[in-house]
């Protein structure tokens, strides 16, 4: 089975983390530390107002039907977020994430 390899955003948060795990494996850190350690490394993700969705879907050039086309989901979800009914939540939100940060072409 192949390693799953890490990306971090700069050389330094890798030591960082390097270093984290090798005190994990040496027994210095908990497992429970450690985990609360690595979500600290996780992008935040910002909960998104309808405004924002709608303003999102159109700076990328896409109707609701594209757009729920690339995150999965029907376009009447689309639309129920649009008008503030229903919030983004768990996969649906990273993906909004995703596409605000770098493009609809990061979830094609």
């Amino acid at each position: 089975m192949k390693k799953k390899t890490k990306q971090y955003r700069s050389p330094v948060m890798a030591s960082i983390h390097e270093t984290a795990e090798g005190l994990h494996a040496a027994g210095l850190m908990s497992k429970l530390t450690m985990r609360k350690f690595d979500e600290m490394w996780l992008t935040p993700i910002p909960r998104l107002k309808a405004r924002q969705i709608r303003d999102l879907r159109l700076r990328e050039g896409a109707s609701q039907a594209v757009f729920a086309r690339y995150l999965n989901v029907t376009t009447g979800i689309i639309s129920q977020w649009e008008r503030g009914e229903k919030q983004p939540r768990g996969t649906s939100l990273k993906l909004l994430a995703l596409v605000a940060r770098n493009g609809l072409d990061a979830v094609a």
